[in-house]
């Protein structure tokens, strides 16, 4: 059992060490990949169904059921898992990096979805891809190589 001081010592390097903003950036990713995962399954289907290229062996409709179950679980994941965050973290990169063909198909092949009427913000959408891998990997930080606490 931990004394009111090593506790507050904890509590201390905690913050000096940005566990605090990654603890909130990891519960603002989790909540997105929940909530896209939701969409997914509900009310932006069709939408979801534009980013699927035509080359993808499976059905649009089930590639996107199937992804959105897949969010919703890695979005729990990274709430839940306090154990295996590093796991998730490269597992929610490693999606990231699976569906960015579907992000450049879109683009690709001129698919209006989301609001996404224009090559330049499809393309623009693009380079938000890289951007969630750094989040997942950076709120999880001992993903990361050189990332570790101390």
């Amino acid at each position: 059992m931990r004394t009111r001081r090593q506790r507050a010592h904890l509590t201390a390097s905690d913050s000096r060490s940005g566990a605090w903003p990654r603890a909130i950036g990891r519960t603002v990713l989790a909540t997105i990949l929940v909530g896209a995962g939701i969409s997914h399954l509900t009310f932006a289907r069709k939408d979801f169904r534009a980013q699927v290229p035509r080359w993808f062996p499976v059905d649009e409709d089930a590639t996107v059921l199937g992804s959105g179950v897949v969010e919703i679980a890695l979005g729990s994941a990274l709430l839940l898992a306090r154990k295996r965050r590093g796991a998730v973290g490269k597992a929610v990169a490693v999606f990231f990096a699976a569906v960015f063909p579907g992000n450049l198909a879109q683009w690709a092949d001129q698919r209006d979805a989301f609001g996404l009427d224009t090559d330049a913000k499809r393309g623009l959408r693009l380079l938000g891809q890289p951007v969630l891998v750094l989040w997942a990997l950076w709120s999880t930080r001992d993903s990361v190589p050189g990332w570790r606490s101390r």
